[in-house]
């Protein structure tokens, strides 16, 4: 039996090639925790959390044991004629819940995790070209927002947060990796989409500062600048941060540190990756 897990984009699942992705919206969410946590016990409490907030009703617990048979008769279906018992081992009730018992690594999301996680290892030890590399090929995982196509409730909601916060993370360390591999016009395009969807992301914007002034641009680098000013000063009332304030000033002075490829990683996260 080969399991395919997607939740990095659209919720795909399927078995042996075939989908085991239920069309209703309570099944397909709850098809989506089971892929999230895969052998993990989810408990029935979450579950019912999950799909009903606290408006679970009086008949939550039948209707999860239904929802549960859809999907085991999604598992079977999927299965070749001499594997269809084996599908109470692939969706496993526990004495408090359910474990989607598949190979973690059939996951996209625990791909990612893992290749992230050797990535920022990586940067960390001054390793950029193996950081980039990692942190890179972790990031072509994804293929949109975490389960795009599924009603979260509160417990989806968090984790998909969790996974959306890394990622971005993750991003930030691979552009200081690229940027200190002297590839600041790769990264121009990336930068400007990444400043104007996230415009209070600060790490974003001294990014695309650096890269535009080593490009031989400072004017458009001051003018990212001048535009975060504006957005934080007009909608929430404060400054820019002192090192964003500080590239500024450097930049106006045709400071050289800017060139310095080591500048956004002593600067910026001295305490997440040190430079070669």
């Amino acid at each position: 039996m080969q399991a395919e897990i997607n939740v990095l984009g659209a919720l795909e699942v399927s078995i042996d090639g075939t989908s085991i992705v239920p069309n209703a919206k309570k099944p397909r969410q709850l098809l989506g925790m089971l892929a999230m946590n895969v052998g993990k016990l989810v408990t029935s409490s979450w579950l019912k959390e999950e799909l009903w907030a606290t408006k679970a009703p009086r008949s939550a617990t039948s209707t999860l044991q239904t929802y549960v048979l859809h999907l085991r008769k999604l598992i079977r279906e999927a299965l070749p004629l001499d594997q269809e018992d084996q599908v109470r081992e692939i969706l496993v009730t526990r004495h408090a819940g359910y474990v989607l018992d598949v190979d973690p690594e059939a996951v996209d999301a625990n791909r990612y995790e893992r290749l992230a996680a050797a990535g920022r290892t990586a940067s960390m030890a001054g390793d950029h070209e193996k950081a980039e590399q990692l942190l890179s090929a972790a990031l072509e995982l994804w293929r949109g927002p975490v389960l795009v196509d599924v009603s979260a409730g509160p417990q989806l909601e968090i984790e998909a947060m969790q996974l959306t916060e890394r990622r971005l993370t993750d991003l930030t360390l691979r552009i200081d990796s690229d940027l200190y591999l002297g590839r600041h016009h790769q990264v121009l395009g990336d930068l400007a989409a990444l400043c104007a969807r996230h415009p209070y992301m600060e790490n974003f914007r001294a990014q695309f500062m650096l890269a535009l002034c080593r490009s031989g641009r400072p004017g458009q680098a001051l003018e990212v600048y001048h535009d975060m000013w504006t957005i934080i000063r007009d909608q929430l009332g404060v400054d820019p941060s002192t090192p964003l304030r500080e590239l500024h000033s450097a930049i106006l002075a045709g400071d050289p540190i800017v060139d310095d490829p080591t500048y956004m990683i002593n600067t910026w996260h001295p305490n997440s990756a040190i430079a070669s």
